[in-house]
């Protein structure tokens, strides 16, 4: 019986790997008929983008000024950019983009914005303004001001030709204006896929790739543009100097001196046996292109040229760094990050794991993570059911409570800070009089309101992030399921500080898939991926770092990086070599947050250490004389601000444990005492 068993397991088995071929046979007619018909109706002969592009920009022309009207939401596209207005926090700015059906790519070159107070969008348009394009970089310009936007792709409607953009364009917040800036001498090359992020008065860009119909080649090289000289620099490194792999997709954020780079995506070259062995024969080799995650960690340190030698390049030195602690897993293609407080905001990505025949089954996700720079450690941020309003907080605001002594802390404040202008001592501040300017409360729209969703957006990868006010908004993105892709048609906002919900701005239903469910499903397989061929092989991988992770492989261990540090006036606590724990936010002696206190409340309540702190730093500068009281004022609430976001994250940790132990909102004795009320009452 067993071994009829056997013989039946055995036909069972042979029948499955018949059904396989057949359909892979299948798969392979029906991808060599799709290619002839696409062979006979291709527009990569037929269609010349230069003539494509020139009409665009007659089109263009006709335009005789800047307009704006409104609009509705914007339709599907991905690999747009949206970034929030440095004019005005009630604004965010959409531009270009692509959306492809499975058939044909569109291309936009659609400048919209989103009137955050009124819920209202805006399309603008304009004589004088990029053309349609993807994949393209934008950024604020720091101390110059106005959004800055280089580069992007172009192609024909079926993807047969690509072209590249290397136009430098400025974009004015309040005008709407765009000019193209003609900068003097070399620029960079034409690109897509880069990031650009700012630096004092400098822009700097780095990364991305150039796609031709054969090969994608990925770039490594930086720029640095003066905004005041109008001069793009090409830093030219020592040959044996550290710096990071060519990549795309990565993450690039501001620093205090210069920028800092996570992760990104590229192809590396590989070396994989070719066959199985046989015998009396010597197993060959090939090289492939295989997909890479990169997860290491760059420090960008720029030094600015001396005074009397302005137009000098500035002085740049790339520093390798640990990988930061507690990050995202698995690593994630994809995933999309914004700056925000000295923190990186990141959501969703995608991680692909191969199935020997079958094809690519992909894991896709909705978390949001923050990442803290200065520690270089990740956090997980979780939705918060909103807490109801206690009649105990109620009664407090109908009596002043903290809020009065939160005003008697700003006017004691500013006294002081009067009494320092005045070149007086602090001890006779109690007896001046401090006049404050009259300042015009302007009567804020609300905003219309909308629902709270406590589930998060759907899992996808490539979403366009930007923070306004303390708003995450997250745009767009793309999911794919088998051999369809699907671009989202919404937008949701997110408080960071309350973490509340996400909230709707607008959500469309899915178009259809244009494209065949079997569409060139194993395209790849043919020249740089053969699934069969690289199961039976072992892989090497050439010229990679422990801090690269292969879509097909498990993650790689860390090996300690040897690089020694600059000695420089400013190292970065993110970028010392020690453990990542051992580094608190709540371990310094400035004043932190208490679990459940907002913001303002947290100011309120320690606004006298922080002026402590601001006045022994005038002190050592001297320059109260050059400060009015109101920016002396802003400068205190900075440094609480910044206080407070940088251990926001652990301070909630410590809110969800008191949850859970059944304490509410921890308010100390002294506070009490001033609200009224004795021991019965404490009862």
């Amino acid at each position: 019986m067993a071994k009829k068993d056997k013989k039946s397991k055995t036909a069972e088995q042979k029948a499955r790997v018949a059904a396989k071929q057949t359909k892979k046979a299948t798969q392979k007619e029906k991808k060599a008929k799709s290619k002839g018909r696409e062979g006979d109706d291709s527009d990569a002969e037929d269609v010349d983008l230069d003539t494509v592009l020139a009409e665009y920009a007659k089109q263009q022309a006709q335009y005789l000024k800047v307009t704006e009207v409104s609009c509705e939401p914007p339709s599907p596209r991905s690999s747009s950019t949206v970034i929030g207005s440095p004019s005005n926090d009630n604004e965010l700015f959409l531009f270009g983009g692509e959306y492809y059906n499975g058939a044909l790519a569109t291309f936009y070159n659609h400048l919209l914005i989103y009137l955050i107070d009124r819920d209202e969008w805006r399309l603008v348009t304009s004589p004088n303004s990029p053309l349609p394009r993807s994949g393209h970089a934008w950024c604020r310009g720091g101390n110059a001001g106005g959004i800055y936007l280089f580069g992007g792709e172009f192609s024909s409607p079926k993807q047969g030709t690509f072209y590249h953009y290397n136009d430098f364009w400025r974009l004015d917040p309040s005008t709407r204006e765009w000019n193209r800036l003609e900068s003097k001498g070399k620029g960079p090359p034409a690109r897509s896929g880069h990031r650009m992020v700012y630096y004092k008065n400098y822009i700097l860009l780095f990364g991305g790739f150039q796609d031709t119909s054969q090969q994608t080649k990925y770039l490594q090289d930086l720029w640095i543009y003066d905004c005041q000289t109008f001069v793009w620099h090409n830093p030219v490194l020592p040959p044996a100097t550290q710096k990071p792999d060519a990549r795309s997709s990565f993450s690039f954020l501001p620093h205090e001196s210069g920028a800092v780079i996570y992760g990104g995506y590229s192809r590396v070259k590989a070396t994989v046996m070719a066959g199985k062995q046989t015998k009396g024969a010597s197993q060959g080799t090939r090289t492939v292109l295989k997909p890479v995650i990169h997860q290491d960690t760059w420090f960008l340190r720029v030094l600015p040229p001396p005074m009397d030698n302005l137009e000098a390049s500035p002085t740049v030195r790339w520093e390798r760094r640990k990988r930061p602690a507690n990050p995202p897993n698995p690593a994630r293609a994809g995933a999309t990050m914004a700056y925000h407080k000295g923190r990186g905001i990141l959501f969703g990505g995608v991680h692909d794991i191969e199935e020997s025949e079958e094809g690519i089954e992909s894991e896709f996700f909705n978390a949001l993570f923050a990442w803290n720079i200065d520690r270089n450690r990740y956090f997980q941020l979780t939705l918060r059911r909103p807490k109801g309003t206690g009649k105990k907080q109620v009664a407090l605001d109908r009596s002043g409570g903290r809020r009065g002594k939160g005003k008697a802390d700003e006017e004691e404040l500013l006294r002081n800070l009067a009494a320092l202008e005045s070149k007086g001592s602090i001890l006779d501040a109690d007896d001046m009089d401090v006049v404050k300017a009259a300042e015009e409360e302007e009567a804020l729209p609300t905003s219309p309101g909308k629902a709270l969703t406590m589930e998060m957006p759907h899992p996808r990868f490539n979403a366009q992030l930007a923070v306004q006010d303390d708003v995450l908004y997250i745009f767009g993105g793309t999911f794919e399921k088998g051999d369809r892709e699907y671009t989202f048609d919404e937008m949701w906002a997110i408080d960071l500080g309350k973490l509340d919900g996400v909230k709707e701005i607008y959500k469309r239903d899915l178009e259809n898939w244009e494209g065949s469910d079997a569409e060139e499903s194993e395209e790849e397989d043919g020249e740089d991926f053969e699934e069969d061929d690289e199961a039976d092989g072992d892989t090497r991988m050439g010229g990679t770092s422990p801090d690269h992770q292969s879509l097909s492989e498990p993650e790689v261990a860390e090996v300690q990086d040897t690089t020694p540090d600059f000695n420089t006036d400013f190292i970065a606590s993110a970028f010392v070599e020690t453990e990542p724990d051992a580094d608190s936010s709540l371990s310094d002696s400035r004043p932190h947050p208490r679990p459940f206190e907002h913001l303002r409340d947290f100011f309120a309540r320690t606004s006298n250490a922080w002026q402590g702190i601001l006045l022994e730093e005038i002190k050592k500068t001297d320059s109260a004389a050059s400060r009015s009281i109101k920016e002396l004022r802003k400068q205190a609430f900075d440094l609480a601000e910044g206080k407070w976001w940088d251990c926001r994250e652990e301070i909630r940790a410590l809110e969800d444990e008191q949850e859970e132990a059944g304490i509410g909102e921890v308010v100390s004795l002294a506070d009490k005492s001033n609200e009224g009320g004795g021991a019965g009452r404490r009862r």
